[in-house]
């Protein structure tokens, strides 16, 4: 009798050790941050991701395989509520037992509030000043950025938006402190992967140091190019970078421009010369054309503060960061 039990008991043992020692299950929402938690659980997992890179996470709907991804998740990392409204409510009523981490939350994340105007007239004074600073203060705090409906409404051009601008995966330092944070967090939930984790974070960390540095050698090479940007998504980007935008045809949430909005733009294109302006693979690109044609511009290529072109995964970010500098070089 116990030498029939044993096979049985052998493979209950077999079933507990896998089910103690897996991973937890990880969603995130958009493939920049992805990229980051691939990189900190490799050799581990594989998070889900949420949102494709070349859909646009200002207005996508979630799939009912992604419903079960979040039914199923132990954790989800995404951006926040003043990136992504809509999912606030499918994190609250789907992923129920999750944890769920706003990365924007964060304390130690550099944030800046929202440009005004289609040319950002009203902000060349903080163009001068030192990324540095930034680096241990915020300029505007998150929870200013949750305006009511009437709110977002009622805003204007001249007026775009309240709070800080949520697009802060394009500054490679708080990619930094984010590796540190899900490092922490992954850790806490699985603590027997804890030092492959901690090993992750670290190399990671290192690679996004060399990113900086190949960015900003390559950034100085560039003759200042005057570049205006389909939506402002990029301010994190330039500013660290020191490559700063002659403006945005929409806003920062992508909303359609509207006239008095496409006419300052079309005369700042025609006082400076602007030659170059680009597009986004999760937008039709026709309103560029539109919005340009007669003008000085001669170049209309694509930036992609989402990355749709590559490939998600650990290597992602790091593409995305590069191919942003390749698609400035088409300015020249």
């Amino acid at each position: 009798m116990r030498q029939q039990l044993l096979p049985y008991i052998a493979l209950m043992l077999g079933l507990s050790i896998n089910a103690y020692g897996a991973p937890p299950s990880v969603a995130v929402d958009i493939a920049p941050l992805h990229s980051l938690v691939s990189q900190v659980m490799k050799e581990v997992g594989k998070p889900d991701l949420l949102i494709p890179a070349e859909a646009s996470p200002h207005n996508y709907a979630l799939r009912p395989s992604d419903g079960k991804v979040l039914a199923n998740a132990d954790l989800v990392f995404w951006m926040g509520e003043s990136y992504t409204p809509w999912l606030e409510k499918a994190l609250h009523n789907v992923a129920i037992s999750a944890q769920k981490v706003e990365v924007l939350a964060f304390e130690d994340t550099i944030t800046h509030g929202y440009r005004e105007g289609a040319t950002f007239e009203s902000h060349e004074h903080e163009e001068e000043e030192s990324n540095d600073k930034s680096d241990h203060k915020k300029e505007a705090p998150l929870e200013e950025s949750k305006q009511s409906k009437h709110e977002k409404e009622e805003h204007t051009d001249h007026h775009d938006h309240e709070g800080s601008d949520p697009h802060a995966w394009l500054d490679p330092e708080n990619a930094k402190r984010w590796i540190k944070h899900i490092k922490d967090i992954l850790s806490k939930h699985d603590p027997d992967n804890a030092p492959i984790y901690s090993r992750n974070a670290a190399k990671a960390t290192a690679s996004l140091d060399e990113l900086i540095h190949s960015t900003r050698t390559k950034i100085d090479t560039l003759n200042k190019p005057k570049f205006i940007v389909f939506h402002d998504a990029y301010q994190y980007f330039e500013k660290r970078f020191e490559v700063l935008a002659t403006g945005a045809i929409s806003l920062g949430h992508a909303q359609t421009p509207s006239p008095a909005r496409i006419k300052e733009i079309r005369d700042t294109v025609k006082k400076l010369e602007v030659t170059c302006v680009f597009t986004e693979p999760q937008y039709n690109p026709g309103i560029v054309n539109n919005v340009f044609e007669g003008t000085t511009v001669s170049t209309i290529g694509v930036m992609d503060p989402l990355g749709a072109g590559f490939a998600t995964g650990t290597e992602h970010y790091h593409q995305l960061i590069q191919g942003m500098v390749n698609s400035l070089n088409q300015c020249q």
